[in-house]
């Protein structure tokens, strides 16, 4: 009789399980994911007798608005969606050394002066490192208590015995079940040990913070499993030699996901940076060709931002095309558009456009800044430094509408800026603004001549 199979196969990208190696999941589609583990024994019922369940009618479902607990700390409170939920599971996702066991160190500081019952589970660093690193943060609250354990099933009794009311995982990738075999960091321990804090944070109504390491390719660690499990999704970006971060939901249960929070790395910690805008446009440079101030949404936020375009003669037969903070593919598309449409002759330019300050944007609202950039750099002719421009930017031309465009404009003026060329269609949900000089335009020509 043939002996059951004891190990298989599982996708690290996934968690998909088969029973033989694959060079590619067929799930996920990702090549050489599958890593082989050893099976865990089936988990029947204890009594043998199923709960027997019942439905029940949507219209007699009594919602209520979720309990809260306000951290003080405004960007970090927008990207939760206006506090944390009690009972729910946030994933901390980050490169190393980003900021992502100093913010949770400050959460927990903030939260015991406000009466709250912390534990700090770290796998990764002992007491003492941890110690010295709150020193330099200020005083913390004897309601904070510290455990350097990596054993789960020793960390699930700790937390049913003291039950506090936030606790935070130091790193997911570093906890271990003695119940499986596998290493610390494999797609079975990262789904016992998510699964076990799941149904501890549900049962019993504690907030838990995972901490979660990234791979290569900017994602946590581990099967993507992992993110479908927990309620909240942050990623902590930024480089981490420049003084700024910005903290991005990915996916939240209790509120938008189009929010972010920035954040300065000092001396003591994280400081919040209370107007992005300013901090962005720092140090601009005054009567420089090819910088542009442009304006994006993030979530209800709008941002000002620097957009600096440098387009020299190629000393080759293809010319060189960069871009930096915003999307490479895009920028090629509104250079064909400038070719083809107004005549510039670009295809013996290297192109080189930035975001200055290191922030990444995608918004189709930038388009017009990096088209007039690159007007600008081309033509050598600098930009009013108080002009602010933003719109989507088609393939005929045109230029069209954007969303919110009134909070943009506020915005603007709110930093000294006094002219705003935007889509003509947006002109009238503007309306008059004192001190402001509103232009509108239908296409890129339009806005050139406005320079």
């Amino acid at each position: 009789m043939a002996k059951a199979k004891k190990t298989v196969f599982f996708c690290q990208n996934c968690g998909h399980e088969e029973a033989k190696w694959l060079g590619q999941c067929p799930v996920c589609k990702e090549w050489n994911t599958f890593v082989e583990e050893k099976k865990l024994p089936e988990k029947g019922s204890e009594s043998g007798i199923r709960r027997k369940a019942e439905p029940i009618s949507l219209s007699r479902i009594e919602t209520k608005g979720e309990d809260r607990i306000r951290t003080e700390m405004e960007e970090l409170d927008r990207v939760l969606g206006g506090g944390i939920v009690k009972g729910s599971l946030v994933l901390v996702g980050g490169d190393p050394g980003i900021g992502k066991s100093t913010l949770l160190l400050q959460v927990c500081r903030i939260l015991g002066e406000k009466g709250e019952e912390i534990i700090y589970i770290s796998g990764e660093e002992s007491a003492r490192q941890i110690k010295l690193r709150a020193d330099r943060m200020g005083k913390f609250d004897d309601r904070l208590s510290l455990l350097c354990e990596t054993n789960l099933e020793t960390i699930e009794e700790v937390i049913r015995t003291k039950k506090p009311h936030i606790a935070v995982i130091d790193s997911i990738q570093t906890m271990y079940s003695e119940e499986i075999g596998s290493a610390p960091g494999s797609v079975s321990q990262v789904r016992e040990a998510t699964n076990t804090l799941m149904h501890l944070a549900k049962g019993m109504g504690i907030t838990i913070f995972i901490v979660g390491h990234v791979t290569k390719e900017g994602t946590v660690a581990g099967p993507r499993v992992l993110e479908h499990m927990v309620d909240t999704v942050l990623y902590f970006e930024g480089d981490r030699h420049a003084s700024y971060r910005i903290l991005r939901s990915v996916k939240n249960r209790f509120g938008s996901t189009n929010e972010i929070g920035v954040f300065e790395m000092r001396e003591n910690g994280l400081q919040e940076v209370k107007n992005p805008s300013e901090f962005m446009l720092n140090g601009r440079p005054e009567h420089a060709s090819g910088s542009v101030v442009a304006c994006s949404m993030e979530g209800t936020r709008p941002i000002l931002l620097e957009i600096q375009a440098l387009v020299c003669r190629t000393n080759f037969g293809m010319p060189r095309r960069t871009a930096a903070g915003t999307d490479y593919n895009r920028v090629n598309l509104l250079m064909a558009v400038l070719e083809k449409r107004l005549g510039m002759a670009l295809a013996d330019c290297d192109a080189y456009v930035n975001i200055a300050g290191g922030i990444r944007m995608n918004e189709p609202a930038i388009d017009l800044g990096i088209v007039l950039a690159l007007v600008s750099s081309y033509q050598n002719k600098p930009v009013d430094p108080y002009t602010i421009v933003f719109g989507e930017v088609g393939l005929s031309g045109e230029v069209r509408a954007v969303s919110m465009p009134k909070q943009r404009v506020m915005e603007a003026k709110k930093l000294g800026f006094h002219t705003c060329i935007l889509p003509g269609v947006s002109v009238e949900s503007v309306g008059e603004v004192s001190n402001m000089k509103i232009i509108g335009v239908k296409n890129v020509s339009e806005a050139i001549q406005h320079l």
